[in-house]
């Protein structure tokens, strides 16, 4: 099972940076308690940047433990504690593209692995679908043929063939990244 991704980014007001930080920290740390959570990663702006965008990424081991979170006590005490260091709500969005895919609770794949999984789907989900497609739509301009080829490879790749072979290949590219 590759597990459900969440992305949390919210901006911190100028001057609140430590305070956010240090509340992230010990919030990241007591969270991890939480049944069905499987992994958090911080992302901090860039040092000696202006940026004050900071990000959460929460993995879950399935959607209902994501929504129980999101629910749960600790979550909402953590907003209540952040509210006056943040402006505005935070933006929270599920991940559902390649990065999803290869993330898991300790380490993302290195990338030579990653490209290797992906060739593995992408491949014959773009020989099947040009070959099974193009007869029929050979009246179409090339330009949409080989779009709605790719709408039907997207969506095969993100709906069947991609969460299948992470899963298939799942040992192999969380292997620690030395062998």
């Amino acid at each position: 099972m590759t597990g459900v991704h969440v992305a949390v980014t919210c901006h911190v007001k100028p001057g609140c940076e430590v305070k956010f930080e240090n509340a992230l920290r010990e919030f990241a740390r007591e969270s991890l308690r939480e049944p069905g959570t499987t992994g958090v990663h911080l992302i901090q702006p860039v040092p000696g940047s202006s940026g004050c965008e900071y990000g959460i990424l929460r993995s879950f081991e399935s959607e209902e433990a994501g929504r129980r979170f999101y629910d749960s006590e600790i979550f909402q005490q953590w907003q209540q504690r952040v509210s006056d260091f943040v402006i505005g709500a935070p933006i929270v969005r599920r991940l559902h593209g390649l990065e999803a895919f290869f993330r898991d609770s300790k380490h993302a794949p290195p990338r030579w692995k990653i490209a290797i999984v992906t060739w593995l789907g992408v491949f014959p989900s773009v020989l099947f679908w040009s070959t099974t497609l193009t007869p029929f739509l050979v009246p179409l301009p090339q330009w949409l043929v080989l779009a709605i080829v790719n709408i039907f490879v997207v969506v095969t790749l993100a709906w069947a063939v991609m969460p299948l072979l992470t899963k298939i290949f799942s040992r192999w590219l969380h292997k620690s990244n030395n062998k």
